[in-house]
């Protein structure tokens, strides 16, 4: 183009070239309210590799540049944008591109419900992008751009965002989804809630009875009677018994004492004659006659008390 600048004062010639071919007339002009402000040039491929040359004179000056213009492709954006649900469970994106996909590097921005996009790069060569797991309640939104990869002389300009395809639950149109409105049905859902919680409360404040129907006081735990008999479950005459606070025992007295032998005249025989008391009852004296051991010096045992020992030949 020779009107960035506005339109020209004076008339030019155009002329331009690849490499070491030799200049042309430009074969074919843009031009805009009658007046030539451009030119279109055919490409054939692999040309761009190459040095490309371009001429602007008038009667006076001259204009003459050298374009670089593997950074200067722009491709078209992709098309037939496709999704699906994959047997392993993932989603798969698919779409389609005018330009050999072995030079192209594809970049693809997707959101979930109505989030921030996310880029992503893609592999060279690749036409295909996977969602693993995805939500089954989440609605996604994907776009893909594309441009000549470093392989081929990389492209300083990505194509333009193609047409988004959508997949999801309750799945609208992009439109819909770009206006974030409301379903109906969920508004009035949220009405019909708050004033349903509102008679409730209005309800359990008026009505004591229904209240507490739904809402039962707690019983407060309080002892009635001082007395510990009413705490256990025992019957009368067995809780009298064991708590009887004027209850007395008498004591015993226990001491250890040795054996003490006694010989007859009239018998040839001598016995050892010992006594002992009934440990459950102190008041009864039980005497035993017990042979002598004559293996142990001495042994011992527990008597009541000594005024109550009882001897027998």
């Amino acid at each position: 183009m020779w009107n960035l600048q506005g339109t020209p004062e004076v008339n030019y010639t155009f002329h331009s070239w690849f490499g070491y071919q030799r200049e042309t007339i430009c074969a074919e002009y843009l031009s805009e309210n009658g007046t030539n402000i451009g030119c279109t040039l055919p490409y054939i491929k692999g040309q761009r590799f190459e040095p490309f040359y371009t001429k602007l004179e008038d009667s006076s000056k001259t204009y003459e540049k050298k374009h670089d213009l593997k950074g200067k492709v722009k491709l078209n954006p992709p098309t037939n944008l496709t999704v699906k649900n994959g047997s392993d469970l993932n989603l798969w994106f698919y779409w389609n591109q005018t330009t050999s996909h072995t030079c192209v590097e594809s970049q693809v921005q997707i959101r979930k419900n109505d989030n921030n996009w996310e880029t992503l790069d893609v592999y060279s060569g690749q036409q295909h992008y996977v969602q693993n797991l995805p939500s089954s309640t989440a609605r996604y939104e994907l776009q893909v751009k594309i441009r000549l990869s470093s392989s081929c002389g990389q492209s300083d300009f990505w194509s333009d965002w193609s047409e988004p395809v959508v997949w999801g639950f309750n799945n609208t149109t992009v439109s819909n989804a770009k206006n974030g409105e409301m379903p109906v049905w969920t508004a009035v859902l949220y009405v019909v809630s708050a004033i349903t919680l509102i008679l409730l409360v209005v309800i359990l404040l008026h009505n004591e009875r229904i209240k507490i129907i739904l809402i039962p006081p707690l019983p407060k735990p309080a002892l009635n009677s001082p007395d510990v008999e009413d705490w256990f479950h025992f019957s009368k005459g067995l809780v009298k018994e064991r708590f009887n606070t004027n209850f007395n025992e008498r004591a015993c007295t226990v001491r250890e004492y040795q054996p003490v032998s006694r010989s007859d005249s009239n018998a040839s025989d001598s016995s050892r004659l010992t006594t002992t008391t009934d440990q459950t009852d102190c008041s009864i004296p039980i005497a035993v006659n017990e042979p002598e051991d004559t293996s142990a010096p001495f042994y011992t045992t527990v008597i009541a008390s000594e005024d109550e020992q009882q001897v027998s030949v």
